[in-house]
């Protein structure tokens, strides 16, 4: 099997100023192309340290890729640190040239300078990749039978880079293997709990399906991987696995594909030709985000409320003064009347309605912090639950979302 490694070069990386979204895109379609990400590697802009991860990752690497460090400032040190890791010296390349003329001029309208030209300087040992996105030229570069590719960090000039020149290169160069991976969502039964009702088939695996267990917010997804040369073989015998396995957590399934909760909906959504709603108080329109982020769910989602404030659930939703006195704004009461409000004023089939007390502050001891109604439905009917989370305000928003869309799922589904 191809091993690949990857680095990521940038302070702001190391002191989390960026988070490393590069290396996990770059890992996921590796792994669809049939390649082995054995390592990934964070360095800061120390010239030491890069070099160093060079020589670490290719002494367990067949291709190593790099991102990062090729601006035009002075703390962009990649490219004169592989010019001097692989014996070269700068050169201008005439193409990287044009391409940062007519990028500066066309483009951006702007006069180039020469701090924009030495963009155009690559060493002379490598082969120039060109980027289409940008003007910082990816680096192809060859040493004792391992192959190095530089790249530049901002993510959407990478991913153009991987995609039309990186990935093609190293599957003609290299016999890639057949990976596949077959993915469940669970929900209502934690890791520890789903092991032990799944250990026997775990234990029976054949050795080249590996089982992986990734919780998440109240849910584990569990993911079968299997690996070889016969594609045919390998997909037959992890989808008999996989069939398997879903019996065996049939009754806490939402489904069988890598789907967040908020795409689960979507689909049964579409599926059923059907339209929801929100009201939402504690998560101030994260469940509306949520549901949003899906392509194509004006088709299934309508509208928010976002009635935050007490005077919104009065003014807009039908809460009445004495429901909030007698009840409070987090109390099974209110989240029935949201649903029903929000019913009356965006039209759709069925509504989620939250409210709740996030933290760190705000709780009482009748209501502590963590303490969330949601309720689901529809003009006939409307379901209720109480929960009780105990983790920071972030989190808490996030389950509550995961929580009231679920409860959504499985009314749509008993309530056709």
């Amino acid at each position: 099997m191809t091993n690949v490694s990857i680095i990521t070069i940038g302070d702001e990386l190391l002191i989390g100023q960026v988070i490393d979204s590069n290396s996990a895109w770059m890992a996921q379609e590796l792994n669809k192309a049939g390649f082995r990400v054995k390592r990934r590697v964070a360095v800061g802009d120390v010239w030491e340290d890069i070099w160093k991860a060079l020589d670490e990752e290719s002494s367990m690497a067949d291709v190593i890729l790099i991102t990062g460090g090729l601006g035009p400032t002075a703390d962009d040190i990649t490219k004169p640190l592989l010019c001097q890791y692989f014996g070269g010296k700068l050169v201008q390349d005439e193409a990287v040239l044009q391409n940062v003329t007519f990028l500066f001029e066309k483009i951006f309208k702007r006069e180039v300078t020469p701090r924009n030209i030495k963009q155009a300087e690559v060493p002379d040992v490598c082969t120039v990749l060109q980027n289409k996105r940008g003007t910082a030229p990816g680096m192809l570069f060859h040493k004792e039978g391992k192959i190095f590719v530089s790249m530049p960090g901002v993510p959407h000039e990478m991913q153009g880079l991987m995609t039309e020149e990186v990935i093609p290169l190293i599957q003609k160069q290299f016999n890639p293997i057949h990976i596949t991976h077959r993915t469940l969502l669970t929900f209502g039964i934690g890791e520890s709990m789903l092991a032990d009702l799944i250990q026997d088939f775990e234990e029976a695996l054949p050795s080249n399906i590996k089982l992986a267990y990734l919780p998440n917010f109240g849910m584990v997804r569990l993911r079968l991987t299997a690996s070889g040369n016969d594609q045919g073989a390998i997909d037959n015998l992890i989808n008999q696995q996989f069939v398997e396995l879903q019996q065996l957590v049939k009754e806490f399934l939402v489904t069988n594909e890598d789907d967040p909760m908020e795409k689960v909906l979507g689909k049964l959504l579409l599926q059923k030709n059907k339209t929801v709603a929100t009201a939402e108080s504690c998560t101030g329109g994260y469940i509306a985000h949520l549901l949003t982020s899906i392509a194509g769910s004006s088709a299934f989602y309508n509208g928010s409320i976002i009635s935050y404030a007490n005077k919104v659930k009065t003014d807009m939703l039908g809460v009445t003064e004495n429901m909030l006195t007698n009840h409070g704004a987090v109390s099974e009461e209110v989240v029935v009347q949201m649903v029903k409000g929000v019913l009356q004023h965006i039209p759709t089939n069925y509504a989620i309605a939250v409210s709740g007390i996030m933290g760190p502050d705000g709780g009482t001891e009748d209501k502590p912090v963590g303490t969330v109604w949601i309720a689901v439905g529809n003009t006939q009917k409307q379901l209720t639950k109480k929960i009780h989370l105990r983790f920071n305000r972030q989190r808490n928003i996030h389950l509550t979302a995961v929580n009231a869309l679920n409860m959504m799922r499985i009314f749509v589904l008993e309530n056709e």
